[in-house]
């Protein structure tokens, strides 16, 4: 799957359970990790713990493996490595404390569909 299809997976498997703030960095040529890291917000540990799942589920579904998975277990920060799209999703102070959007800042960031709406 490519690096755009596997994008839109995740950002619809995000907005299927309501994640909040869904920002897209590009970061093609600043890392050698991945392309793409979209960042969402989990309302609480146990949002952010079904929006780890789901991203996984729809990944395993298309046939795409995740190469890792962190932090779901606590629920404060998770994260699911897809190779060219990793998905950061986080409780709102921890999206402040680590501000990843400020960390990356030189990325190209865009918003989901559905937080232009908002």
């Amino acid at each position: 799957m490519k690096a755009e299809q596997l994008k839109l997976l995740v950002i619809d498997a995000l907005e299927d359970i309501k994640a909040e703030d869904i920002t897209v960095l590009d970061v093609t040529g600043m890392t050698d990790v991945t392309d793409v890291m979209i960042i969402a917000t989990g309302k609480s540990n146990r949002q952010v713990k079904a929006l780890a799942n789901e991203v996984s589920s729809q990944a395993k579904a298309a046939g795409v493996q995740p190469l890792g998975m962190e932090g779901e277990d606590i629920g404060e920060w998770a994260l699911v490595d897809l190779g060219d799209v990793i998905a950061h999703i986080m409780t709102p102070q921890t999206r402040a404390t680590y501000n990843l959007e400020k960390l990356w800042s030189v990325a190209e960031v865009t918003q989901s569909a559905s937080a232009d709406s908002e």
